[in-house]
């Protein structure tokens, strides 16, 4: 009887330790999939001030200006705040009296930034010109965390000549910023014109590219976000700021009346040709319906396949319907290209 009783406790005691196990992996596979994260960004130019005011006072009231900003957008809980680029610096400024307000500005706006991540729990971009020790000038977008910690520093790779008359030196690097919900590359404003930098995030296939400008470039942002295959958010000072989606298209805008949007993003997607697809992109849509997207933009041939499921990813889908990704395609068909027979 006694071994019984013993067998039975050991038994129950697996299945409730099973059963934990089970409800363990499934909490730790929640979130793998449908990667939803809520971004902001706000197109406000920084504020005008009596070029005669006391840089202490500007710096009060820059943050002043921040806090209503902010104050647009955090109700909505995001994970991720975006600013222009030079967003402390007071509009119509010359060269010599914006120094004399940085000397004095030192990291107090960053900080200002860095409380309000760590309040709100959410990234935020901070992008600003920063004095180096040797007395030289970064144009720079950092990167904070849900702790108000510098995650990471972009320094503008591709200045404008007048920046560097001024002193302001180029980036040379191109860091990707590992976040939470993702892999993020920045640039900023002139940036946007230079393959050189572009190609080096194609190959880096970041899933956020953060766009800090006062410039606004056309159709190279939607340009940038489809050949990086990557969803592409700006922050343009007084001009309209955009989110892209991989296929280069508007998901999200700012508007003459407001210059802040809101929107949620999916990064659990990828791209794919509609060549040697069309039967299993339709076979993959028949089993997951309303857990998997398939957004076609017309003209393009390639889709953007997004997983809703809550433990199946995109990649999942596209392994089990043995779909082929774009930038597969397109290698196939370059390789397919010098096969004997396939050039004049």
């Amino acid at each position: 009887m006694k071994k019984i009783i013993v067998i039975f406790k050991v038994s129950f005691i697996k299945m409730i330790t099973n059963g934990i196990f089970f409800l363990f992996l499934m909490f730790v596979t929640q979130g793998k999939a449908s990667n939803y994260v809520k971004i902001a960004t706000i197109g406000h130019k920084p504020p005008a001030f009596d070029i005669e005011m006391e840089p202490g006072k500007i710096v009060g009231k820059m943050i002043e200006f921040w806090h209503e900003q902010f104050a647009q957008v955090l109700h909505d809980r995001p994970d991720l705040i975006v600013v222009p680029e030079a967003c402390d610096r007071p509009a119509g400024f010359p060269w010599e009296k914006a120094q004399e307000y940085y000397k004095v500005r030192k990291d107090q706006i960053k900080d200002y930034f860095a409380s309000v991540a760590k309040k709100n729990h959410c990234y935020i971009i901070y992008s600003a010109l920063r004095e180096m020790d040797d007395g030289s000038w970064r144009n720079s977008s950092i990167l904070l965390d849900r702790n108000g910690q510098v995650a990471g520093i972009y320094n503008k790779n591709h200045l404008t000549i007048g920046e560097m008359n001024h002193g302001v030196r180029c980036g040379t690097k191109t860091p990707i910023f590992e976040c939470d919900f993702g892999r993020v590359a920045m640039l900023i404003c002139f940036d946007l014109n230079f393959d050189e930098l572009r190609l080096k995030y194609v190959k880096e296939k970041p899933d956020l590219l953060i766009f800090s400008s006062m410039y606004h470039g056309g159709l190279m942002q939607r340009y940038w976000a489809y050949s990086c295959r990557a969803f592409f958010v700006g922050a343009v000072a007084s001009l309209t700021s955009e989110i892209y989606d991989p296929l280069g298209e508007v998901i999200a805008t700012t508007t003459n009346y407001f210059d802040f949007v809101v929107t949620t993003v999916n990064l659990d997607c990828r791209l794919a040709h509609l060549d040697f697809n069309w039967s299993k992109l339709k076979t993959m849509k028949e089993k997951y319906g309303r857990h998997v997207t398939i957004k076609d933009p017309g003209f393009l041939g390639a889709v953007l396949i997004s997983s809703e499921h809550e433990t199946i990813t995109a990649d999942d889908m596209i392994k089990e319907f043995q779909i082929e990704v774009l930038d597969d395609y397109f290698q196939r068909s370059l390789d397919y290209r010098h096969k004997p027979g396939n050039i004049e």
